[in-house]
């Protein structure tokens, strides 16, 4: 992160991830009643890889994209399709406010994940945020009285897939120096090969008609802009700052899920989702606490 802090610059960029990420919920929807999961991302990494090459030629960097950690980068990529997969899928089946609730849940599943893999401690701090955590999954999802449902179980195994994403990155970035340019090139090429090999897995895969391909476009673009936004919104200021930002994505699909789909805003799946997002928010201070305590002088 850089040494000062633009707040405002970072506002700035992180309504573009929200724009971002409302705008490929939208494009999913829009998608989901011709083309299966598998198809949506084989012909979205398609487009991705276009714009990644776009961006990368002019530049001449692609020498970046030399195999280099492959098992990394594949794991990642395992975890993000099948956590995109399962996102897709729960798109169709229950609201976009509570699936955008239950996806919040990954950043403390990331904390628990670097301490079982990565070696980190296990302190008091994520211990609380990880029981907060849970409770407010099981307040947005309400499991209990015959109401979990397929769609609710995708909503949450999809949180597993990009926190499992987030650990792959986070060794490619810390421990192999892969730039990010790097790890967008290798995301799109390789969930292109997932997507078209299990687009095909039952003999055939649907083309996109003419009326699709705008929306497909959509997906790619505004899949790769959003994260590109929320990377450089957390270059510009800390998360503690950004992170509050990035939860106006809750109030701003369940506006659209409720102007657009019928949908009905839940007051329970935005107090679950404040839990989760306190759990988050603590995490994200004590971290900063203790950063500061490591590099303040003896």
């Amino acid at each position: 992160m850089s040494t000062q802090s633009h707040p405002l610059k970072a506002a700035l960029w992180m309504s573009g991830a929200l724009l971002g990420f409302s705008a490929m919920a939208v494009a999913g929807r829009k998608l989901a009643g011709h083309l299966d999961t598998f198809e949506i991302l084989g012909y979205r990494s398609f487009f991705g890889l276009l714009i990644v090459l776009a961006v990368a030629l002019p530049q001449r960097r692609l020498a970046e994209f030399r195999p280099k950690a492959m098992a990394l980068h594949i794991g990642r990529n395992l975890g993000h399709f099948a956590g995109q997969n399962l996102w897709l899928y729960a798109l169709t089946l229950i609201p976009m406010a509570q699936l955008f609730a239950l996806e919040f849940s990954y950043p403390i599943l990331v904390g628990l994940g670097a301490t079982l893999f990565l070696g980190e401690k296990m302190t008091p701090t994520r211990a609380l945020t990880s029981v907060m955590g849970f409770v407010g999954i099981l307040i947005v999802a309400r499991p209990f009285g015959g109401a979990l449902s397929i769609g609710l179980i995708a909503a949450m195994l999809c949180a597993f897939g990009f926190a499992a994403s987030a650990l792959f990155t986070k060794r490619l970035t810390l421990t192999a120096h892969v730039s990010v340019l790097s790890i967008m090139f290798w995301m799109v090429t390789l969930q292109l090969i997932f997507g078209l090999v299990c687009a095909f897995a039952d003999g055939h895969a649907v083309l996109p008609r003419l009326q699709d391909v705008p929306w497909v476009i959509v997906v790619a673009i505004s899949g790769l802009g959003a994260h590109f936004c929320l990377t450089t919104a957390l270059s510009l200021a800390p998360a503690s700052i950004v992170t509050p930002i990035d939860f106006l994505r809750l109030p701003i699909i369940a506006v659209i899920g409720m102007a657009f789909y019928g949908e009905g805003i839940d007051i329970w799946v935005f107090i679950g989702a404040a839990i989760i997002f306190s759990a988050n928010y603590i995490n994200i201070l004590s971290e900063n606490r203790r950063m500061a305590r490591l590099s303040s002088p003896a």
